[in-house]
């Protein structure tokens, strides 16, 4: 369901004012009057149905109905309580060429993606940003992400992590391993699996059972690290398997950098939405 986001929290009494870009939108496209509703996610996620109170030249206020913010417009099944209570889903993406980043971000944001952590890997080819970019990446990522959830009604608050190193983003990584012991990272890579021990040269084997094998071990957070286009170079793999890392492939066909990020996303996401209906033998 398509919802609209609220910047702020409402007031006590329920009150909110909508201003700037958000106010042209709901008075000048969705053309709301006083009196009229509209549905919402409010900044901890929670839906809510806005009444228009009254609207100016520059402000629009409403109120959320008596009862809290799951009002009776928005009440019944909460579809996206069981995807709201999977562990939190990261992508570490190398940073891809041109605009491929807006795309991969604004599917994270649709698929209810945590965190999107950009890197420059090996392969990478930079955009320089500076100060006459406009607008600087990290805004304009921000937008999409909230454009994104406002269309798909994702209750994930999706984030965008400022750009770093490869140094940076394994110490990142690091991070998150001592915050949650039983953290999951998949490193998604086209070449097939080594049967002799693992070097330089490429990747390790694959551990049996692929996705469901490492997904039946309740992960507290799962972080999918995507390469650039060319992929990830064989001493960037060994890096990221040494970190902990477990090399997985998405079937045999070469996916294109923003594919692969969609794709690894959905299958882990389906996977874990299923969980309590599957079981390994």
């Amino acid at each position: 369901m398509k919802r609209f986001l609220l910047q702020n929290a409402p007031d006590r009494d329920g009150s909110v004012l909508v201003r700037g870009e958000d106010y042209h939108y709901l008075v000048h496209v969705r053309r709301l009057k006083s009196g009229g509703a509209f549905d919402v996610l409010l900044p901890g996620g929670e839906p809510a149905r806005v009444t228009v109170r009254s609207i100016t030249d520059h402000v629009l206020e409403g109120v959320i109905a008596p009862g809290g913010p799951q009002t009776a417009a928005a009440s019944g099944p909460r579809t996206g309580s069981a995807e709201t209570s999977l562990p939190p889903l990261y992508i570490f993406q190398a940073l891809p060429k041109g605009t491929k980043m807006d795309l991969i971000v604004r599917q994270a944001a649709e698929g209810g993606v945590g965190e999107v952590v950009p890197f420059t890997g090996e392969r990478s080819v930079p955009v320089p940003q500076g100060p006459g970019t406009n607008p600087p990446r990290e805004e304009r990522w921000r937008r999409i992400i909230r454009e994104a959830r406002q269309q798909s009604g994702s209750r994930i608050d999706t984030r965008i992590h400022p750009l770093l190193s490869e140094e940076e983003l394994l110490a990142y990584w690091e991070q998150l391993r001592l915050k949650e012991n039983s953290a999951l990272g998949l490193l998604f890579h086209e070449s097939p699996p080594q049967t002799e021990p693992r070097s330089v040269s490429g990747p390790g084997p694959l551990e049996k059972g692929g996705f469901h094998r490492y997904l039946s071990k309740k992960p507290a957070l799962v972080a999918l690290a995507v390469g650039p286009e060319g992929g990830f170079s064989p001493a960037e793999c060994k890096r990221f398997i040494d970190a902990g890392f477990k090399v997985v492939r998405l079937g045999d066909t070469v996916l294109r950098t923003e594919t692969a990020a969609l794709y690894g996303t959905a299958a882990v996401r389906m996977i874990l939405l299923e969980r309590p209906w599957w079981t390994l033998k």
